[in-house]
């Protein structure tokens, strides 16, 4: 079980990038902590990809969001394919020009990825969740090519050859809720991680948990487009409990409020 969250804020946003990432990774920090990893993206530019081998305690002081990003992925990892002391294993995971965040297992991986040369690219890679970027990468981000995917997938990703545009999509078994306030778009593996954003960026955000078999494109901060597919449900998974580092929620909801505290 990983946790995902992120957003997609319009120019005209005033919200503070780092302070809005800085509560996301706090609202998901017990979902994992084998590894650690944000991305943003500011207009114009590729997407900056920083991940570490720790848990979200270790990183919350650190992140560093550019005034003008306008996309941000954010991802707590606890590992299940692809050992996380292989830093190519853990999230965001880059293919070709589409960078992204999975929460889930998808066990058709290697039979996916055998088609793309420029798959598995770096010594020891051998995550499951490429194969999500791949199928994104080399259909331009079709839903239905979703469908080729078996097993479980919450995920979201930035597509550098789509301008202001983050998608989110919705497979089997793992959450994702999306919140909607005027002028952003945040989501998140669960409703508590956006109740800290409205808590800690002072923002009233609409909240919906997106449905199973459901792709989202958000472009500037609101929703371009809303896509339905047929996810593959012919697969075994034992179920997980969502809380998997407690610790790392108490010690990162107490370091925000703290950070919150000291800039006022």
């Amino acid at each position: 079980m990983c946790g995902i969250a992120g957003y997609s804020l319009s120019d005209s946003s005033s919200l503070e990038r780092t302070l809005a990432a800085q509560a996301l990774l706090a609202g998901i920090a017990e979902r994992g902590a084998d590894a650690v990893g944000y991305a943003h993206r500011s207009p114009g530019e590729r997407v900056s990809v920083h991940k570490q081998l720790s848990g979200a305690s270790a990183l919350l002081d650190e992140i560093k969001v550019p005034a003008n990003a306008t996309e941000v992925l954010v991802h707590v990892r606890d590992y299940t394919k692809g050992h996380p002391t292989v830093a190519a294993n853990n999230h965001p995971i880059r293919h070709g020009s589409v960078v992204g965040v999975h929460n889930g297992v998808i066990f058709n991986d290697d039979e996916l990825l055998a088609a793309h040369e420029c798959a598995r690219c770096e010594p020891g890679m051998t995550v499951d969740s490429e194969a999500i970027f791949a199928v994104v990468a080399h259909s331009d981000g079709d839903a239905e090519a979703l469908e080729a995917l078996r097993g479980s997938m919450a995920t979201a990703w930035i597509d550098e050859r789509r301008e202001r545009s983050l998608s989110v999509a919705r497979g089997v078994d793992r959450p994702v809720w999306l919140g909607v306030g005027k002028a952003e778009t945040f989501f998140a593996s669960t409703e508590l991680a956006l109740e800290v954003v409205e808590r800690y960026l002072g923002v009233k955000l609409k909240k919906s948990e997106l449905a199973e078999g459901t792709l989202v494109e958000l472009v500037q901060g609101k929703e371009a487009s809303r896509k339905r597919f047929n996810p593959d449900r012919e697969f075994e998974e034992a179920p997980l409990p969502a809380v998997r580092a407690p610790n790392e929620r108490a010690f990162c909801l107490k370091r925000l409020a703290t950070i919150v505290a000291t800039a006022s």
